[in-house]
Order: C-alpha cells, then structure tokens, then sequence
C-alpha cells in the first residue's frame, strides 16, 4: 500500500510523526505537510503566490502553504506514485461537528477524496498530544482492518480519545453534532495602539447527544464519521424553484 500522509499542524508536529511510525511498517509512506501550523486553513488554496517544496532530514516534504497546498502539489507537481491512500493528522485536538468546516486536517483528506482517493482524517478528542502514540495506534488498526473494504473512494473522519489504547471503547459510526454560534472576537491593541482581533473559542455543544462523534468521544469510543463534498441543500430544490418560475 502507498499512503500520502499530510496534517495542518506542520511537519514537526508530535502527531504526524507518531502516525508516520505506526503506518510505515504496512505501507510505503511519503509525507508532505506545511512548513508551519496552518490549523484552521481549511479547504483553501494558495493562489496569490509560488509555493515551494523542500526535504527535511527525516525525509519529509514541506511546503509554505496549506494543507490542501500540500496534498495538491503531492498529487500533481512532484513525480511521485499515485497513493493507494490519503490519511492525514493526527491533529492536537478535536474535528467534530461544524469544527470539520474549518479543519486543515478534514481539508488535506478531503482533496485527496476530490482526486478519487480514498482518504481518512485522523484528531485527538482534546488538546495537548496526551497518550499520542495510542492514537497513532488506533490509526493503524483503522487503516489495515476498513482501508480496503469500504467502498472507494470515501473521505472518513475519525476522533480518537486522549486515553491509553487499552481503555477506548469501540470504533463507532456517527453523525457529525453541532455546536452553538461561536464566541465573538476578542478585542485587544498593538502594541501601536491599533486595535487587534483575535477568533474567539468555538460555541459550547448544541447536540451532542446519542449517535453524535461528540458523545461517542465522550463516551471514550472512536468515532468514525463518513463524509460527503456535495453542500446542495437537496430539500429546498423545490421550493427554489417553484420561487423562481
């Protein structure tokens, strides 16, 4: 098997590393993940400027660009095979909920998806790298038990809890939640005196119950979340239309 491994954390993050050392003993791996954190970047494309690709010592790629940048380049400028697989992360925290909208991790899969490869975004449940290597874990079994037999292509999201692998409960299917409207901005000045902003905290939960990633991370389970790129809203056809005739 050849696997594309990618994140939006960066390629010295704790998380690909740890993913990289479980997968490479059943795949051929090459990674190419950007320069810096670039968490948040989502589905965007660098197209203001030229991006470049360099070689860490430890073999990996890096580029100074986003996640999508990433795997785009890796897939049509650098000469390499076509992977069997896209897997990204592992993220330093949740992608759950609306939370996937804004994921550099969910985005780096979802364009190896857009390509018709199969691909998997790996997160932690919460922040912090806790019990990282049992989560790189869980990755690989995901990887050498489902990556075959779904049906391809198909773009998976998964949480794992930050737990000892021993002490997860089982890989559940789930919906994504939803969350309430997000925090307001926080104000605050340079040190100019100009006023500064930063994004505020994601809302709390708004449904989280039974058969949501939420509760099943909560519940110390793996979630397993399929996706899907098409964002028609498919019940409101008709009444569009009807307005517009």
């Amino acid at each position: 098997m050849r696997i594309l491994i990618s994140n939006d954390d960066g390629y010295l993050a704790p998380g690909i590393n740890a993913l990289v050392e479980a997968l490479a003993p059943i795949a051929d791996i090459v990674v190419v993940a950007p320069e810096s954190n670039r968490s948040g970047a989502s589905n965007s494309l660098s197209l203001d400027r030229p991006l470049s690709v360099q070689q860490a010592a430890n073999g990996f790629y890096f580029v100074n660009g986003t996640p999508t940048d990433c795997v785009h380049i890796a897939l049509t400028g650098m000469g390499l095979p076509r992977p069997d697989l896209v897997v990204s992360g592992i993220n330093n925290g949740p992608n759950m909920g609306d939370d996937t909208l804004y994921s550099g991790t969910v985005a780096a899969a979802t364009e190896g998806y857009l390509f018709g490869i199969p691909a998997i975004a790996f997160s932690q449940g919460s922040w912090g790298w806790a019990h990282i290597e049992d989560a790189a874990r869980v990755a690989r079994d995901i990887v050498e038990r489902y990556a075959a037999t779904l049906a391809a292509p198909y773009l998976l999201n998964v949480n794992i809890p930050n737990l000892p692998y021993e002490q997860m409960g089982p890989a559940t299917a789930c919906r994504l939640g939803r969350r309430h409207q997000a925090e307001p901005v926080i104000k605050a000045l340079d040190p100019r005196g100009r006023d500064i902003y930063w994004i505020g905290p994601p809302g709390a939960c708004r449904d989280a119950g039974e058969g949501t990633d939420f509760h099943a991370v909560q519940q110390g389970r793996i979630a397993l979340t399929p996706l899907q790129i098409d964002l028609t809203h498919k019940t409101q056809l008709d009444a569009l239309a009807k307005a517009l005739a």
